[in-house]
């Protein structure tokens, strides 16, 4: 598939000046790293003790969240855990922080009943029983886990409870949506492969020392549906609903509104194997039409190694667009969709693809950094196996070491991105074992923040402030016939410079979540002139003249200021 009128239209002025050697203007934000300060003392576990498992490799999630519903983003943390036989010290667990709202933050891990030892690798968060507190479901190498939000400050395991029981895996990412708009939310689990230590394969680079294996060396595990019944319980659609595929190897997965009919659609990362666009249908089911979408393959036909993913519409077009880190030497692809809803990789024209091809990519997600209107992109980076310090010339994708610095591509507004990861400040572009990431505006200036995993290592959250008199407006949306946190809701703000549009979703980048309120970076404009709400039941809601500032909205009420963010 050519993408040539694709790179041609993201080659416009700004890609012009860059070429002309033009100087780029000055940031008009900048990260602080506030992780200490903010009290977060957490390292990830992987249970490495020389075996080379291939969950090990994988890091963890993490997430923003409000567990206590006090208006402050909370942070979670998953762990990994050391393997039977092999413990070296005490239990590694997930790590909940509650929001001190003075900049730092408290463990309440064990008093919130979260100090459950199990593998962990990814978090979804969303209230799934409609009573007004999320619940949290963590996926694992064994069982994944329900807990429940009692309301209390505590959450209780009701994964028994719920049917989602009984079922051994090695699960990645996950993230709730409503596919069938019936107000109650339903659960999409992403499954690599079919693995165990009992059948753990010997791979080697030299033929003789063990190294990490690739996904071809085990059969592929289906992605799981699970079918919200309104009763605290779910039902296992998965094959009945056209989402079953042995040959799947799930990394990522985000929700979009890929053929804009109002019904929600999912597009997965897979590792080694085509990528997959589940189109829905409206009738229960899904179509994989990935390959007719051109999501499937990279440019020159090969399934490239997906990690992390996030769909949103980047360039204020009104269409979705989608991005897919891969492994080193393959680029991260920025997939924009054209005429008959067939998608491009546009990456390298828009500045994307050279930058990230000799990094080896995970977390990314869409994010307004210096609010000026236009979507940014991050993506956290870093090897699988850290001998490539030894193997630096036999290690697939070892050029870029075992470490690697993430990427914050700023969005010019004109279909060019630029790398400014190493002037952002606080030591962000430092070389790093990257893996999960998220964003929220945790201290409620209203900036997202940052949040990121790296493997065997420490968590990172970076403070965002922004310079140069740039604001944002940002909506805390609650349904009412839509589920109560209105996954797949659209809004659309409207300024003097032209109308950008966000969905509220769960899931996206890798192993993690974002906070569910949605920003909305106006610059130096006064006012929003217009503001459109599509709730998931197919209710729409307008407002008028909308100041920067927080709010909140009830599905079929008004808009109430939240005093600052």
């Amino acid at each position: 598939m050519s993408d040539g009128l694709t790179r041609r239209s993201f080659m416009g002025a700004g890609a012009a000046s860059l070429l002309l050697g033009a100087p780029p203007s000055p940031l008009k934000f900048r990260l602080t790293d506030v992780t200490a300060a903010a009290g977060i003392d957490f390292r990830h576990n992987s249970g490495a003790y020389g075996a080379k498992y291939l969950p090990e490799t994988m890091g963890s999630g993490c997430a923003f969240l409000d567990y206590d519903n006090d208006g402050w983003l909370d942070i979670l943390l998953i762990n990994g855990a050391d393997w039977p036989g092999h413990v070296r010290g005490g239990p590694s667990t997930m790590r909940l922080y509650r929001n001190n709202r003075n900049g730092t933050f408290t463990d309440v891990t064990k008093a919130a009943g979260l100090a459950v030892e199990m593998y962990g690798l990814g978090v979804a968060v969303a209230d799934y029983d409609n009573d007004g507190f999320p619940d949290i479901y963590v996926t694992a190498v064994g069982q994944n886990r329900l807990f429940h939000n009692t309301g209390r400050g505590t959450f209780i395991d009701v994964t028994d409870h719920a049917g989602l029981g009984g079922r051994s895996s090695f699960s990645t990412s996950a993230l709730w949506f409503d596919f069938d708009r019936d107000g109650l939310l339903d659960l999409f689990v992403c499954n690599y492969v079919r693995w165990s230590p009992e059948h753990d394969v010997f791979c080697s680079i030299d033929g003789k020392s063990k190294s990490y294996c690739t996904p071809e060396a085990y059969h592929g595990s289906t992605c799981w549906l699970f079918r919200n019944k309104g009763n605290g319980t779910f039902e296992d659609v998965t094959a009945k609903s056209g989402i079953f595929d042995a040959s799947s190897t799930a990394l990522g997965v985000a929700m979009l509104d890929d053929d804009r009919d109002g019904w929600p659609d999912l597009v997965v990362a897979n590792d080694t194997q085509p990528n997959k666009l589940y189109r829905n249908l409206r009738n229960g089911t899904f179509e994989d039409v990935g390959v007719h979408a051109g999501v499937a393959f990279s440019e020159d036909g090969r399934a490239r190694a997906g990690m992390g993913i996030d769909a949103a519409d980047f360039d204020n077009s009104g269409v979705v667009g989608i991005a897919i880190t891969n492994f080193a030497d393959e680029m991260i692809a920025l997939y924009r969709q054209g005429r008959g809803g067939v998608y491009a990789d546009a990456a390298v024209g828009a500045g994307i693809g050279q930058p990230s091809r000799s990094r080896l990519g995970f977390g990314c997600s869409f994010a307004d950094i210096d609010l000026d209107g236009h979507l940014d992109l991050l993506a956290v980076n870093g090897h699988i196996d850290e001998s490539v310090r030894n193997n630096p010339g036999r290690m697939p994708g070892a050029k870029g070491g075992y470490a690697q610095p993430p990427h914050l591509f700023l969005n010019d507004g004109k279909g060019v991105f630029r790398d400014v990861a190493a002037t952002a400040g606080g030591g962000f572009a430092t070389p790093k074992v990257g893996r999960g990431l998220a964003y929220g505006d945790f201290n409620r200036d209203g900036a997202p923040d940052v949040l990121m995993t790296t493997n065997q290592g420490s968590a990172y959250l970076y403070r965002n402030e922004v310079t140069g008199g740039n604001r944002s407006i940002r909506f805390h949306l609650r349904g009412t016939k839509s589920n109560r946190d209105a996954i797949g809701a659209i809004v659309r703000v409207t300024t003097s410079e032209g109308t950008q549009s966000r969905m509220v979703k769960t899931g996206s980048s890798y192993l993690s979540q974002s906070e569910l309120a949605v920003t909305f970076g106006i610059g130096r404009q006064e006012k929003a002139n217009r503001v459109v709400m599509e709730w998931p039941s197919g209710a729409t809601q307008e407002f008028k003249d909308v100041k920067p500032g927080g709010y909140k909205c009830t599905e079929g009420a008004g808009l109430v200021a939240l005093g600052g963010y």
